[in-house]
């Protein structure tokens, strides 16, 4: 799974799709989530980097992850493999 090479993230959390037009305004987990997307992480390596560092549990994790998965292929920022 990778996020669109023309997707652009601030530091901030805003995160604009030039073909569309479209912006969001991302929290500081889904912001560092889509920039390991960015790096080529996978998603054990996400899970890794989010348990490690947030107080969250496995379940929640996976629950919260394949949520804003959904959301990014409804909004169209990943790319077809």
């Amino acid at each position: 799974m990778k996020l669109k090479k023309n997707i652009a993230i601030s530091e901030t959390g805003f995160v604009f799709d030039p073909n569309s037009g479209d912006s969001f305004t991302l929290n500081n987990i889904a912001r560092e989530i889509l920039e390991l997307f960015q790096s080529g992480k996978v998603k054990s390596d996400i899970s890794f980097h989010v348990l490690n560092k947030y107080d969250v549990d496995e379940y929640t994790f996976e629950r919260n992850y394949e949520d804003f998965i959904g959301m990014l292929n409804h909004h169209n920022l990943l790319e077809n493999e």
